[in-house]
Parts: structure tokens; C-alpha cells; sequence
């Protein structure tokens, strides 16, 4: 993922929120951050088990990606 994919993924991510705030398990910020510390900490089991060959500790627009959808519905 390019860095210019990425700022598209955002576009569409806040659109997301926006006519979807419902489906949303964190509709705070405070809650998205703390959604987002657990959910990089627990990542590589995702990447594990889902079993894509992706290391949560090499930093990528991907892994940001998926860290911050996971964020928006991690519990």
C-alpha cells in the first residue's frame, strides 16, 4: 500500500464513520485510542491466525490500515 492508497483508505474510513457511526463498537475518541493500544498489542494473532505471512513489528501503511479498522470494532 502507498502512502497516497493510504490517504484514500482515511477518506473512506472517516466517510465510513460518518454514515455508519452505529456500527461503530468506538464512537469516542478516547475509546478508539484505547481500542487502538489493544488491538496493535493483540494484531499479530489477527495476521496469525488469518494466516498472511505479515509482520505486525515492520511498519506499514497496511499494518496501519488494519490496525485502525480493527480499532473501530475491537472490544
Amino acid at each position: 500500500m502507498t502512502r497516497i492508497q493510504f490517504i484514500e483508505f482515511l477518506e473512506e474510513f472517516r466517510k465510513e464513520l460518518k454514515e455508519n457511526k452505529s456500527e461503530w463498537e468506538n464512537r469516542t475518541l478516547e475509546d478508539f485510542l484505547e481500542a487502538m493500544q489493544a488491538y496493535t498489542s493483540d494484531v499479530q494473532g489477527f495476521y496469525d491466525n488469518m494466516k498472511m505471512d505479515i509482520n505486525a513489528d515492520e511498519p506499514s501503511w497496511e499494518n496501519f490500515k488494519t490496525i485502525l479498522k480493527g480499532a473501530s470494532i475491537y472490544e
